[in-house]
């Protein structure tokens, strides 16, 4: 078979992918709670290495006593150092959301940047926070948000053979169509929590065994 051949395959697969994950997940969202993008931007700077449920549980307060950027960045920041604790990180992360925040209100009049180039400009801020808020925030679909739900899932899946979160979104935004880029991501990370666990994946329980090469080679989960 061709390269060209292999690749339409590939791209055949990962759309019957989505369309079984849209099925599976027709409700799914961002899980983290929010009511205004400085406050997505926030949470997603704090879910780093940190279960949403957790950053859920510190945000509530955190927002109620900093509702805004120039709360946030004129803080006191031991005051969001213990505030941000049981996220782990604390102290960069408290030093990371106050920088974002001062930089939002220097440079950018207060509201959060809908242009990726300025995003990727706020301390904190990688590809992956930068495409939650995009998406979340604004609805733009500018790139495929990597987490380590997607980078684990998108690998057994077999539709890249990449382990770097950039590289991995590249591969996946020439796979899938853009309006579904977010929706890919968000119901992967579903999908990677309830069935396609780290150690231990649920492969005989799974919808996606027949699309999957790791389903029958146990030792590719790893």
């Amino acid at each position: 078979m061709s390269i060209t051949r292999k690749w339409a395959a590939k791209q055949q697969r990962a759309l019957e992918i989505l369309i079984r994950l849209q099925r599976l997940y027709p409700d799914a969202t961002c899980t983290l709670n929010y009511e205004t993008p400085v406050q997505l931007l926030v949470a997603t700077i704090l879910s780093a290495q940190c279960t949403d449920e957790r950053v859920n549980k510190v945000t509530p307060a955190l927002f109620a006593r900093f509702p805004d950027a120039p709360a946030i960045a004129s803080a006191d920041i031991q005051d969001l150092e213990s505030l941000v604790r049981s996220t782990g990180f604390y102290r960069n992360k408290a030093k990371n959301i106050q920088g974002a925040c001062r930089a939002i209100v220097e440079k950018f009049g207060g509201k959060v940047p809908k242009r990726m180039e300025e995003l990727l400009e706020l301390p904190g801020v990688a590809r992956k926070t930068a495409n939650v808020v995009l998406a979340h925030a604004y609805g733009i679909h500018q790139g495929v948000t990597v987490d380590t739900h997607v980078k684990r899932l998108s690998y057994r899946l077999g539709l890249t053979e990449e382990t770097d979160p950039i590289r991995v979104e590249r591969d996946l935004i020439r796979l899938l169509p853009q309006p579904d880029w977010e929706n890919w991501s968000i119901r992967l990370i579903y999908h990677g929590r309830s069935i396609c666990m780290a150690r231990n994946p649920n492969c005989s329980s799974c919808a996606l065994a027949d699309l999957c090469p790791s389903a029958s080679e146990p030792q590719r989960h790893s």
